[in-house]
């Protein structure tokens, strides 16, 4: 998967949040722990949002591939986060699995609350 690719998986996520209530906080956050796809807020609650985009399930299941070490990376660059902008609130991690064919005309997001 190309980066631009990627960053359109990233760019449906972001307005099936948005869709759903969500507010955008930041997209492709970086800190020296690693990077946060998207950062959301709903009501008080702030969630941090891998997405994994595929066009087919030879591999397997999208969320199989955010790991224990991609996870401890997520949990640390989220803390960052929060220090950074002085937060201090609930955090939930989830998981945007988009599927759609080569072309990107069929496009559905399962989304995962709480995937960790």
């Amino acid at each position: 998967m190309s980066r631009v690719e990627g960053v359109w998986g990233e760019a449906q996520t972001a307005n099936y949040l948005r869709a759903h209530g969500y507010t955008l906080l930041a997209h492709s956050y970086h800190c020296r722990f690693g990077e946060i796809d998207l950062i959301a807020r709903k009501g008080n609650l702030l969630c941090i949002v891998e997405v994994k985009l595929r066009t087919n399930l030879s591999c397997g299941l999208p969320r199989d591939y955010v790991t224990a070490g991609k996870q401890e990376k997520l949990r640390k660059t989220a803390a960052c986060y929060l220090a950074a902008h002085e937060l201090d609130c609930p955090v939930r991690f989830d998981v945007a699995e988009v599927y759609t064919d080569t072309d990107h005309t069929d496009i559905r997001i399962e989304y995962l609350e709480n995937a960790f």
